[in-house]
């Protein structure tokens, strides 16, 4: 099982993957999570982005989700090659070369979860802080969605704290934890 938490920066995605990592460990499966791979790039990313920093996000998030692949259990994706895709699209516009892999590799997904934007981002070193940008970004994550005919489950953004047990609850998972005794879930 490989899942992604897909979004525009700053919604909350990361804390999400931790806590539905820790969720599914607590029911003895095994996780291993793919964090965003923007935050090591080398090169330029948010706004300055170029070409060659979105292909090296790119090719690396796919390769560290093969690599994650190689357990039994489920990988959680902090992103997907989608959104990342998005923000190559937004720089540099479509690339009729990249469409058809970007397509493909979202099959590869047993479920993408959409984490609404639902605060301002804050700065943390790295993430950019323009409100105007992050919406624009999550705007072209809707249409690169759509375009593609990805299937996508959207989260409410009136429920951030629910996010959660309503991903457990779409991949049919228990609700009752194994290690219930040890952990409040």
């Amino acid at each position: 099982m490989k899942i992604a938490l897909i979004g525009t920066h700053g919604v909350g995605k990361t804390t999400l993957c931790f806590e539905l990592a820790a969720r599914l460990k607590r029911r003895d499966i095994s996780v291993e999570l793919v964090t965003e791979i923007a935050r090591e790039c080398p090169l330029p990313i948010n706004r300055d982005t170029t070409l060659d920093a979105q292909t090296w996000i790119l090719h690396t998030q796919c390769a560290r989700e093969i690599a994650a692949a190689g357990n039994d259990g489920c990988v959680v994706c902090d992103r997907s090659v989608l959104d990342n895709y998005a923000y190559l699209v937004h720089s540099m516009g479509r690339r009729p070369d990249l469409d058809p892999w970007i397509r493909e590799w979202c099959r590869t997904y047993t479920a993408m979860f959409k984490v609404p934007v639902w605060q301002d981002p804050s700065f943390d070193g790295t993430r950019d802080t323009d409100t105007a940008f992050q919406h624009q970004m999550d705007r072209d994550l809707d249409r690169l969605i759509a375009e593609f005919e990805v299937n996508v489950v959207s989260l409410p953004p009136d429920n951030p704290y629910g996010w959660a047990d309503s991903i457990v609850s779409h991949l049919k998972l228990p609700q009752c934890a194994s290690q219930a005794s040890l952990f409040r879930d």
